[in-house]
């Protein structure tokens, strides 16, 4: 992110991913940039200031082969933008994966944006967070082991460690960046980082999950980016071959499965390779966030082959655990209620995704 006077990466294409950047030497487009050219060839994709005249905007600008000038709106989300009023610009930096932008909004508090789109903001994180965490860590009985994939802000962490039968936490997350980021501009997420069941592994998931010790985890949780760079292994077919490995019989994963509204048909392809690779049950689940795409974000949840998970109604209750619900800080989204209610699905995207309807075998 940037202020008004923020100068944006600006990428002129070359056929083979690289960008000159004036002085002759080349560097790697931004994967952002790579799918608006492959989304609109005729274009010639540009990362602008995503901070103009006060305002975020999750969108770029491509200028066409004549002098006119159009907006090219974030592949992601086609046909639309996200804006944000900016107060002030904290921090803004590139890491070897990433460009890591931290701004004070008007509305919304801090907010953490990675490569030209929102992760978290302070007012509305509680939703994410909580939800992730605690529809798979409720859904089973005494979980002890949890690996968390992604989460370097470390509020899937804080919310983990709500559970007192949880014994061991490994998170992998690939960019420094962001773990260190987290801990200066937010804290009360990066708080999850103190607990000293926390074994922190910067580095690959997918390495990492490929030398992980066969039926290790009672749950894993991924919290990842878009899948869009760094994060494109994360949604592909060997990555959740891995996971199910590495969970015990009756193991659960959650993972994070875009906006009902805008992205089904990745919701489809994340259902139907879950389908291929879990033997338990599979179900979707929904939370709102404002601050996300459509207002809403996804999870999907799967077991593997042994005792049997439900996911609709918690067999281990946030409300029964002592301390839980104020532990490092007060519940603000998440409860029991909310948690069966999250399962309730549009009859739209029942019928769009038609493997939904044969959800919880």
């Amino acid at each position: 992110m940037e202020g008004g006077t923020g100068r944006g990466l600006e990428c002129q294409k070359t056929m083979d991913g690289k960008a000159n950047n004036g002085n002759g030497s080349e560097k790697a487009i931004p994967s952002c940039c790579l799918k608006a050219r492959a989304s609109a060839p005729e274009l010639d994709a540009k990362c602008h200031s995503t901070v103009v005249s006060g305002w975020f905007s999750e969108s770029h600008s491509c200028s066409g082969k004549t002098s006119k000038k159009v907006y090219f709106n974030n592949p992601m989300w086609p046909g639309e933008a996200h804006t944000l009023e900016v107060k002030e610009i904290l921090y803004k930096g590139k890491s070897e994966y990433q460009e890591v932008l931290v701004f004070e909004s008007t509305s919304y508090g801090k907010v953490l944006v990675l490569d030209g789109i929102v992760q978290l903001t302070e007012k509305d994180e509680c939703a994410y967070q909580e939800m992730i965490a605690h529809l798979p860590l409720c859904s089973i009985p005494s979980p002890k082991t949890v690996l968390v994939v992604g989460g370097g802000d470390g509020g899937v962490l804080r919310e983990i460690s709500r559970h007192s039968s949880v014994e061991h936490i490994d998170i992998c997350e690939i960019d420094q960046m962001v773990i260190d980021v987290s801990k200066k501009f937010f804290p009360q997420l990066a708080v999850g980082f103190e607990d000293p069941r926390v074994r922190l592994h910067v580095g690959d998931a997918v390495d990492f999950l490929r030398s992980t010790p066969e039926g290790k985890y009672d749950a894993i949780i991924v919290d990842s980016s878009d899948p869009v760079g760094p994060a494109q292994e994360l949604v592909e077919k060997p990555f959740f071959e891995t996971i199910a490995r590495a969970l015990r019989p009756g193991g659960v994963l959650c993972n994070m499965a875009e906006s009902m509204w805008l992205l089904t048909h990745l919701i489809q392809d994340m259902i139907s390779i879950c389908c291929e690779t879990f033997k338990g049950s599979i179900r979707y689940a929904w939370a709102s966030v404002p601050t996300y795409p459509s207002g809403v974000i996804g999870f999907v949840l799967c077991s593997t082959e042994g005792p049997p998970v439900e996911f609709l109604n918690p067999v281990n209750p946030i409300e029964k655990l002592e301390g839980a619900t104020k532990h490092k800080r007060e519940l603000k989204y998440y409860n029991s209620e909310v948690h069966s209610a999250a399962f309730a699905l549009p009859t739209f995207l029942k019928k769009e995704v038609s493997l939904l309807q044969d959800q919880g075998r």
